[in-house]
C-alpha cells in the first residue's frame, strides 16, 4: 500500500545517504556561471564561447583521474570491512579458545595456590570481556575517540590496573598516561559536556611539591560519553570556527596534536591477553596445538590493528587531492563556455548535470576514503561491536557437555532414517548382535554398512540438484 509518509522516509535516507548535501554548493555555482555565459551570449552582442578542441581530450583525461580516486578510496573501504571482519572472527575464535579448550577444574599444582571451579569461571569470562573490550576500543580508536570513558567501553575495562590503579593509595607520579591531567582536557574537548570530566582533576605536580596521594577512584569519570558522538552539523562548526578565529581561541596545530596524544587501548587490552596466553602456557592449561593458536590469533588481531591505523591515517596525499580538484573547477568553469555553440540554453542543464557528476564522484571518493566515521556510507561498525558482543555471550552460554551425555542420550538417533532406534538401545544390544531388519543379512559389521549405505541411498534424491 501506498504510503506518503514512508515515502518521505525514503526520500530523505535517499538525501542523507548521497553527497548531494556536500556538492549543492559547487552545483549552483557552476550552474550560475552556465547561465551567465548563456544570458551574456544571447542578450547581447558578445558571444563568449571558444573552440572545443580541449574539450575532448581534457574531459577523458579528469575522468581518468576521477576512476582512479574513486576506485583507490573504495579499495580502503573494502579493506575496512575485512580487517573488521577478521577482528569478528579472531574474537570468535579466541573466546571460543579459551571457554572450552581451558578447563574449570584444575589440577594442584606445587608452589601454585589451588584455584576454585568458580574462580576458573570468573577468569575465563572475564578474558572473554576483554576481547569484547578489544573490538569496541578499536571502534573508537579508528574514530579518533581518545581515553575510555564512553558508555560501552569503560564498564568492560574499569577492572584493569592500566586504568585503575594498582594499589589504594597512589601519586601523581604513578598515574599512567591515559589519566594524566592533559588528557581529562582532551576528554572534556572531545564531548562538550562537563560531567564527562572526573570527579577530582589533579593539578599538575611541581617539581619541588611532596608527592600528592590521591584515590584512584576519584580518577575515574563520574559520568561517561555516549558509545556514539557524530560530528556536528557542517554549518554549526563553520560558525563555531569563524568564531573562534574572531575570539583568538583556536589552539596551533602543535598544541592540538599534543592534547590528542594517549594510550593506544586496544594495544593495551591485546597486552593483557598476551599476559594470560603467557600464564595459561606456562601452568600448562592448554595443549600445545591451543597454545599455537592461542598466540597466533593474538598477533593477527594486532596485525589487523596495525592495518585499520594504516587506512585511517595515510590517506590519498593531500597534494593531489587539492590538484584534483581544482582540475576539475577550472574544467567545469570553462565548460560552458566551450558547449553553447551547440547547446545554446541547454548549455545550463548540461553543465548542472555534468557538475553533478563529476563533482558527485570526487565526494563519494572523499567520502569512503575513510569508512570509519558516522557518514551513511561509512562501515557500521557499531553494529559490527554489537555482532560480537552477541556471539560471545552465545559462547559463554555453551554448557560445555561431556561427549558421553551427548551420544547416550534417548532423543539421539544416530543411523536414522533407516534405523530408528535410540543410541541407549543400541548401546544395549550391541554391534555383534546389531541388525537392520533386513531378512538373510547377518549381524554384526556387515548389518551396520547395510544401515549406512541406506541412509545414503534414502537421502541422495531429496539432495541432489535439480
Amino acid at each position: 500500500m501506498f504510503s506518503p509518509r514512508r515515502l518521505c522516509h525514503g526520500f530523505k535516507n535517499v538525501l542523507v545517504a548521497s553527497v548531494i548535501n556536500d556538492i549543492w554548493i559547487e552545483v549552483l555555482f557552476f550552474t550560475l556561471v552556465a547561465t551567465m555565459v548563456t544570458l551574456v551570449s544571447e542578450k547581447t552582442n558578445t558571444v563568449l564561447t571558444f573552440k572545443n578542441s580541449l574539450l575532448t581530450v581534457l574531459g577523458i583525461v579528469v575522468g581518468l583521474v576521477i576512476s582512479f580516486r574513486t576506485t583507490s578510496a573504495y579499495e580502503r573501504y573494502q579493506e575496512g570491512a575485512k580487517m573488521w571482519t577478521s577482528i569478528i572472527i579472531l574474537s570468535r575464535n579466541l573466546a571460543q579458545m579459551i571457554w572450552i579448550h581451558i578447563p574449570n577444574k584444575r589440577p594442584n599444582q606445587k608452589g601454585q595456590r589451588k584455584v576454585s571451579t568458580m574462580e576458573s569461571l570468573i577468569e575465563k569470562r572475564t578474558m572473554i570481556t576483554l576481547i569484547h573490550a578489544f573490538g569496541v576500543s578499536v571502534k573508537h580508536y579508528v574514530r579518533g575517540e581518545s581515553g575510555v570513558d564512553y558508555e560501552d567501553l569503560f564498564p568492560l575495562v574499569r577492572f584493569l590496573p592500566q586504568h585503575a590503579g594498582t594499589s589504594e593509595s597512589v601519586t601523581e607520579s604513578d598515574l599512567l598516561p591515559l589519566w594524566a591531567p592533559n588528557h581529562e582536557q582532551n576528554r572534556g574537548a572531545i564531548h562538550s559536556r562537563s560531567s564527562t570530566l572526573v570527579a577530582n582533576p589533579i593539578s599538575p605536580e611541581k617539581p619541588d611539591s611532596k608527592p600528592l596521594t590521591v584515590d584512584p577512584d576519584s580518577l575515574l569519570p563520574t559520568a561517561l560519553k555516549p558509545a556514539r558522538i557524530p560530528p556536528e552539523n557542517l554549518l554549526i562548526r563553520f560558525f563555531k570556527t569563524i568564531g573562534r578565529l574572531l575570539t583568538g581561541k583556536c589552539e596551533n596545530v602543535a598544541e592540538q596534536r599534543c592534547n590528542n596524544t594517549t594510550a593506544n587501548i586496544p594495544f593495551e587490552i591485546s597486552l593483557y591477553l598476551q599476559s594470560y596466553a603467557s600464564y595459561v602456557i606456562s601452568t600448562k592449561l592448554v595443549e600445545p596445538a591451543v597454545a599455537t593458536a592461542l598466540i597466533n590469533n593474538l598477533s593477527m588481531m594486532q596485525d589487523t590493528l596495525s592495518n585499520l591505523d594504516r587506512i585511517k591515517n595515510t590517506p590519498l596525499p593531500f597534494a593531489y587531492q587539492v590538484h584534483l580538484r581544482m582540475s576539475i573547477w577550472i574544467y567545469l568553469f570553462f565548460l560552458p563556455f566551450q558547449i553553447y555553440t551547440d547547446l545554446r540554453y541547454l548549455t545550463i542543464p548540461a553543465t548542472a548535470f555534468a557538475a553533478f557528476l563529476f563533482l558527485g564522484f570526487l565526494d563519494i571518493g572523499r567520502e569512503i576514503e575513510n569508512p570509519f566515521d558516522y557518514d551513511a556510507n561509512d562501515l557500521d561498525l557499531d553494529g559490527f561491536c554489537a555482532n560480537i558482543q552477541r556471539e560471545l555471550h552465545q559462547i559463554t552460554a555453551h554448557i560445555c557437555p561431556e561427549p558421553h551425555d551427548l551420544v547416550t542420550s534417548s532423543k539421539n538417533q544416530p543411523f536414522t532414517p533407516a534405523d530408528t532406534r535410540d543410541a541407549p538401545t543400541l548401546i544395549e544390544i550391541g554391534l555383534d548382535a546389531y541388525t537392520n531388519g533386513e531378512e538373510g543379512l547377518p549381524p554384526g559389521m556387515m548389518s551396520m554398512k547395510r544401515t549406512l549405505l541406506q541412509n545414503w541411498t534414502r537421502q541422495e534424491p531429496k539432495t541432489k540438484r535439480s
